[in-house]
């Protein structure tokens, strides 16, 4: 239907969700409601059907966006060859399709997220040891939680939340329908957890970080300003740019910073492990959060490459262009 052309494809997904949020920046009011509707029915819809039935709907979303509109397939391609050349081609391809039926789930996934109840939440997405944040809550001390487009990293929010003292302040990029931002933003400000638009958070820090929380920042993407980020090697690419939030606020706060390792049990069941990356932020040359953090995440993905999010254009910015 679309031909070859990756920019249409684009459009109609924008990003694992964005078939499902039905979001645009340009279409009018009435374009907006018409698309929360939709929304609001895909909810009402997942809400009551039970996971087997969801997953039908994932296989589904799987053959659209492998086989008949192929969604970024030539970045997922590239991402994985590059990272790692040693394999065989009947291996990337083998890959490539494992990581569209993870996607398909993740689709799913952050629909029935969104109605999930706690005992659903502390089942699937299982926290293995949330004594290790409860010990600053004893403290009175907040924390940086990192994690990153792995697993399944959209039920974060809502598992800290039940299973950790700490309260959550996840961040995220808002929607441009302001009637499924407002709405989705409510329903996952739940059980101890909120979110925060990554425009506020400087604001964010400074209201929250005197009150025992954990500030949930997923910073595996590819910056926008490459004056002000940290390059570092990462998945046989020698300079990869990495966010520089994570670290810079530890700083400012003296937090410590946690990542949090989400691992796939099965489809639909996930478990969370943390480990401590700095406890005293200060104490570190600059650059070694960053570098903790990504070799956390680099042997991850070595370990399984199928759950990390490959169809984000990860090395699309050089460092000779700055």
């Amino acid at each position: 239907m679309f031909g070859g052309n990756e920019k249409a494809v684009d459009r109609l997904f924008g990003n694992a969700v964005k078939l499902l949020y039905l979001q645009s920046s340009v279409i009018c009011p009435t374009m907006r409601f018409i698309a929360y509707f939709f929304y609001r029915f895909f909810i009402l819809l997942f809400s009551i059907m039970p996971f087997w039935v969801a997953y039908l709907f994932a296989d589904l979303a799987f053959v659209l966006v492998y086989y008949i509109v192929p969604y970024r397939k030539k970045v997922v391609v590239s991402n994985l060859t590059s990272s790692f050349p040693e394999k065989s081609k009947a291996e990337i391809a083998h890959l490539t399709r494992k990581f569209y039926l993870h996607l398909a789930n993740i689709m799913v996934e952050s629909l029935k997220g969104l109605s999930m109840s706690k005992a659903q939440i502390i089942k699937r997405h299982r926290v293995v040891n949330p004594e290790l944040m409860d010990a600053y809550y004893a403290k009175g001390q907040s924390v940086i939680g990192v994690t990153a487009h792995y697993g399944n990293w959209e039920w974060g929010a809502f598992s800290g939340g039940v299973q950790v003292k700490l309260g959550m302040v996840a961040f995220y990029k808002p929607i441009t329908n302001k009637l499924i931002d407002g709405d989705m933003k409510r329903r996952r400000s739940k059980f101890n957890s909120k979110l925060a638009s990554i425009r506020e958070t400087a604001m964010t820090f400074k209201a929250n970080v005197n009150h025992k929380v954990a500030f949930l920042m997923a910073a595996d993407q590819a910056p926008s300003n490459l004056r002000d980020c940290y390059w570092l090697p990462f998945l046989n690419h020698p300079d990869t740019p990495w966010l520089h939030g994570p670290e810079k606020y530890a700083r400012l706060y003296n937090l410590p910073v946690i990542y949090v390792d989400i691992q796939r049990v099965k489809r639909g069941y996930y478990e969370l492990t943390l480990s401590t990356l700095a406890d005293s932020p200060n104490e570190l040359p600059d650059g070694e959060i960053t570098a903790r953090y990504a070799r956390k995440l680099e042997q991850a993905i070595i370990a399984e490459p199928t759950y990390w999010l490959w169809s984000h254009r990860r090395w699309k910015r050089k460092k000779q262009a700055i």
